[in-house]
């Protein structure tokens, strides 16, 4: 377990707070108090909760109905993250004993998702006994599922009676011609559909299932693969599209297309879109359907806080035969998250006052963070960054940056490095809770400033303070 919860789980034990008093002043003004239950301990569909909560995907739905030229399930690598993948694949009954292994060791699950490896509402007869097993064990925990939308209309009166909340569709064009370019097939109704024809029996289906979720009150989340040179401008419009009809959120993900992973597009040398073209992608969507930004395009069978996995910590020859849920774990790690969230809510709030406050200009910041809404990561340990703009208009999260480890055993290599500098194009400051002179001097000689001076402070407090050093204001006072 890592430190962080250990500590939370000490504060909750020592006294904490329920969770129906504490916290409630996270929920966003504007926001329905109906759809913050359902998001707020949703690491996907809120922003904020994916610092406290965590998620697990189980591979119960190997079977799909549409082949798309960014898709190869065959090949896993432990260390990779990707929509897919897997490294064991479950029946039904593997899946619930898993849950609850998971759910006694990892407090902070709150979320359980068929994600595949297949299509989740093409193998639905997996896909529903898993449900109602889990819903029968664990009833608090959230569920749901993502799906190419080919076969969800068949299926969202019965999505609606499970109480699945939270459905995800991969939605990449509107225009049939752009679809063409991307799915090579799909199987409908018995029968295999190719090119234009394919792509706009999909389309229908996707806009059906969409409409049909949003007048049963179900929340959606849109995944759409950003393809340079395909389907990229044309997001914009698939933008508009499900905003029109109910979705909740829009996700914009960069294509991956490594040859070594053997799709069509990696094989043909499709390039995926650079880090800075995605932002740029996004900020041209604001105004329209919500974006989601913190997605790290996870595993079908990932484990964990979003930006971690520990799914190799469960494989199914690590866990008993009998495995019995035991609540507390949990229980006692919303407690105290209700009252973490309360004073982080007040952080920022007092962090944005003082960013909003200054006339100064842009910085995007780049956070190296274990959760817990801190910075509290150390440099060289650091997998992945999260990427934070401050501007007048406040302080907002815009995406992250994975890297390579660059710490190991004590010494960095300087090649890693290299790769860790180059993925951080375009950030201004990295914070962090500690760096060391040799790759402080590196990024600095990079153009990019490194400081372990807020260690442990909240990131928007952090960034507030580091927004009014730079542009000579005087900072609110800050919560620690």
């Amino acid at each position: 377990m890592s430190a962080p919860m250990i500590s939370l789980l000490a504060t909750a034990k020592s006294g904490g707070c329920s969770s129906s008093s504490c916290g409630s002043s996270a929920r966003p003004d504007d926001m329905d108090p109906a759809v913050w239950e359902k998001i707020k301990d949703h690491p996907c569909y809120s922003e904020e909760a994916h610092h406290y909560f965590a998620r697990m995907h189980v591979a119960v739905a190997p079977a799909c109905n549409v082949q798309c030229n960014y898709c190869n399930r065959k090949y896993d690598c432990a260390n990779e993250s990707r929509p897919g993948v897997v490294s064991e694949k479950l029946t039904p009954d593997q899946a619930m004993r898993k849950v609850i292994a998971v759910a006694n060791e990892v407090p902070q699950l709150s979320v359980l998702g068929i994600a595949g490896p297949g299509d989740a509402c093409y193998d639905w007869k997996k896909t529903k006994a898993t449900f109602g097993q889990v819903a029968k064990e664990i009833p608090d925990i959230k569920l749901c599922i993502s799906t190419n939308g080919l076969a969800l209309p068949e299926h969202v009166d019965e999505l609606a009676d499970m109480n699945v909340d939270h459905v995800t569709i991969t939605i990449n064009m509107v225009d049939p011609e752009v679809g063409a370019k991307i799915y090579p097939w799909i199987f409908h109704n018995h029968r295999r559909y190719t090119g234009v024809e394919a792509a706009e029996i999909l389309h229908e289906r996707q806009m059906l299932g969409l409409e049909m979720l949003t007048a049963r009150g179900i929340l959606t989340k849109i995944n759409s693969v950003m393809i340079p040179g395909v389907n990229d401008q044309h997001l914009i419009e698939v933008n508009k599209w499900v905003k029109e009809r109910g979705a909740f959120l829009h996700n914009v993900m960069p294509l991956i297309s490594d040859p070594a992973h053997g799709t069509h597009y990696g094989l043909t040398g499709q390039r995926g879109p650079k880090a800075m073209e995605l932002k740029a992608l996004q900020d041209r969507l604001e105004g329209g359907a919500k974006l989601m930004r913190h997605c790290r395009q996870c595993r079908a069978d990932a484990v964990g806080l979003l930006g971690e996995d520990r799914g190799q910590e469960f494989t199914l020859d690590q866990i008993p035969d009998e495995v019995i849920y035991d609540a507390s774990k949990r229980e006692a790690y919303r407690e105290v998250v209700a009252r973490e969230r309360g004073d982080h809510v007040a952080a920022k709030g007092e962090a944005v006052e003082t960013v909003r406050a200054a006339s100064g200009g842009s910085l995007l910041v780049a956070v190296a963070t274990k959760g817990g809404g801190r910075v509290n990561e150390h440099f060289g340990h650091a997998r992945e960054f999260q990427v934070y703009e401050a501007s007048p208009k406040g302080i907002g999260f815009v995406g992250h940056r994975k890297v390579e480890q660059y710490c190991l055993g004590g010494w960095g290599e300087d090649a890693t490095l290299d790769g860790v500098i180059a993925a951080l194009e375009g950030i201004d400051v990295v914070l962090c809770a500690k760096i060391g002179e040799c790759p402080k001097d590196q990024l600095t000689a990079a153009g990019i400033r490194a400081t372990d001076a807020y260690g442990y402070d909240y990131i928007e407090t952090a960034i507030g303070a580091l927004y009014a050093g730079e542009f000579g204001i005087e900072p609110l006072a800050a919560t620690a």
